[in-house]
Order: structure tokens, then C-alpha cells, then sequence
């Protein structure tokens, strides 16, 4: 396409969706089941039947995905519920691993 002697080049850009991240909620002796719970709903956004049914799959099986979230995201929430964790002297732990 020609405009006053000039060339304009058509230029196509692909955004790519950025990479998800599961986080994963690992079981220890300490902390207490109502604590789980309640980072369940306040910080990831669960309800009581569901948050309930998360903490028990941690207890049972080890771990549990809670979630799955962009890098940044993952990360805060993380960083958000180890904070509280640390308030309660919880050796609480949470990952997160490509989804």
C-alpha cells in the first residue's frame, strides 16, 4: 500500500496468554485444619463447603492443587498466606508448579 511515496508494512502481532501456574497446598502436623480453611476463603476466594473439601483432600493425600493463576498472581497468593501462616507460627506450605 502506497501513501504520498511511502510504504506502509502490515505488521501482525500475536499475544501470547501468559503461562498458568497451579498452586499446591502441602499437608503438615501443625497447622490446623481451620486455618487451612480460612486462607482457603480469604485468600483464594472459596466457599465454606468447597474450602472444607480442599483442606481435606491436603490431609488425606499430602497435597492438593487449590488453584491455577497467572505467574504474579500464584506468587502473591502464596506470598499472602505463608505471611499469615508466619503470624501464627504455622509451618505452612504452599508451591507453585506449571500448569
Amino acid at each position: 500500500m502506497s501513501v504520498k511515496g511511502k510504504t506502509k508494512e502490515k505488521v501482525r502481532t500475536r499475544l501470547k496468554e501468559p503461562k498458568h501456574y497451579r498452586v499446591m497446598m502441602h499437608n503438615d502436623d501443625f497447622t490446623t485444619m481451620e486455618f487451612v480453611v480460612e486462607i482457603l476463603i480469604d485468600i483464594f476466594h472459596k466457599n465454606q463447603s468447597e474450602a472444607e473439601r480442599l483442606m481435606m483432600r491436603v490431609h488425606q493425600s499430602g497435597m492438593a492443587a487449590v488453584g491455577v493463576y497467572p505467574f504474579d498472581i500464584a506468587m502473591t497468593k502464596i506470598y499472602e498466606a505463608t505471611e499469615r501462616a508466619k503470624q501464627e507460627d504455622f509451618p505452612f506450605r504452599l508451591t507453585a508448579e506449571e500448569a
